[in-house]
C-alpha cells in the first residue's frame, strides 16, 4: 500500500542531518529551526515602511503584498523539515515557486519584457500561466525541483549585472556584492549539503542545509530592496533612490532601505 502523502518521511527528499536524534516528533531539528530564518528576514523588513509606501505609489498596491508568501514559504519549511512528509516537500517547494511568480509578477523591469508583451497585466497572465504549468509538472519528479528552483538565481544575478552596469552608485554596487555573497555561501552549503553528505557524517556535523536556511535569508534582505532600488529607476523617473542601511552603516549585518530624493538625476 502506498504511503500516506501526509506521512513522516514518504519524500523523496531526506537532507544529511540525521532524522530524530534530538526529538521524537522533529524528524530534521536543526533544519527546522533554521526554517524559521525566512520568516525572520521578512519580520526584518518591517521598519522599512517606505518599500510600502513605493509599492502604493507605483501600482497601487502593496509592498507587503508581495512579501507575504516569504514567511509562508519558512512556515512549510518548517513543516517539511519537521516531518519529511511528500505533502511537506510539495509545499515546500511550491512556495517557493510562487513566491518568486509574485516577485517577477511585480517587480520585473519592463524594458525586459519579451517583444510580444504589451503591458504588465498582460505580463501577469504570462507569469501566471507559466507558474501553474511549472507547478503541474512539479509532481512529475519531486527531487528535481529543488534544482530547477536554485537554477532561477542564475537569471536573476544576470539582471542584476545588467542593470549595475547602468548605474555608478558605489552603494548599490557595494550591496550587490554583499548580496551575492551571502548566495555563494548559501548555494555551496546547499550543493555541500546535497552532494558531500558521506564526508559531513563522517565528521558528525551534517547541518550544512540549516546554514542555507539563514544564508539565503540574508542574500533576500539585500537583495529585495536592491530590486526595488531598479524598479524605482523605471517606475518613478522623477525620484533619485538612495540606499541607507538600519541602524547604522557601521553594523557587520543590517537592514538596507531606500530613501526618495528629489529632483531624479540620471544614475
Amino acid at each position: 500500500r502506498m504511503p500516506s502523502i501526509f506521512s513522516y518521511q514518504s519524500a523523496e527528499v531526506d537532507w544529511c542531518e540525521g532524522n530524530f536524534e534530538r526529538s521524537r516528533i522533529i524528524a530534521e531539528y536543526y533544519n527546522t529551526v533554521s526554517a524559521g530564518a525566512c520568516q525572520g528576514q521578512a519580520g526584518a523588513r518591517a521598519p522599512v515602511s517606505c518599500f510600502w509606501e513605493m509599492g502604493e505609489v507605483t501600482r497601487g498596491w502593496s509592498f507587503a503584498d508581495t512579501s507575504c508568501p516569504l514567511p509562508l514559504a519558512g512556515i512549510f519549511s518548517t513543516y517539511f523539515h519537521m516531518t519529511l512528509s511528500y505533502m511537506g516537500q510539495l509545499l515546500d517547494e511550491l512556495s517557493i515557486l510562487w513566491t518568486l511568480a509574485m516577485a517577477y509578477a511585480f517587480w520585473y523591469p519592463r524594458v525586459y519584457f519579451p517583444r510580444c508583451i504589451k503591458s504588465r497585466k498582460h505580463f501577469f497572465w504570462l507569469s501566471g500561466i507559466t507558474t501553474v504549468i511549472s507547478t503541474f509538472m512539479s509532481f512529475i519528479k519531486p527531487a528535481f525541483n529543488a534544482y530547477a528552483l536554485n537554477c532561477i538565481a542564475f537569471h536573476l544575478l544576470y539582471l542584476t549585472r545588467r542593470e549595475l552596469k547602468k548605474c555608478n552608485d558605489k552603494r548599490v554596487h557595494r550591496m550587490a556584492k554583499v548580496m551575492v555573497m551571502w548566495w555563494v555561501l548559501a548555494i555551496t552549503s546547499w550543493i555541500s549539503d546535497r552532494w558531500l553528505c558521506g564526508l559531513w557524517q563522517a565528521i558528525n556535523f551534517p547541518y550544512f542545509h540549516s546554514f542555507w536556511h539563514v544564508l539565503i535569508a540574508m542574500s533576500l534582505l539585500y537583495c529585495c530592496p536592491l530590486v526595488i532600488y531598479f524598479d524605482i529607476n523605471y517606475e518613478m523617473p522623477k525620484f533619485k533612490p538612495k540606499l541607507g542601511y538600519w541602524p547604522s552603516d557601521s553594523w557587520p549585518v543590517v537592514v538596507p532601505y531606500i530613501i526618495l530624493e528629489e529632483p531624479h538625476k540620471q544614475c
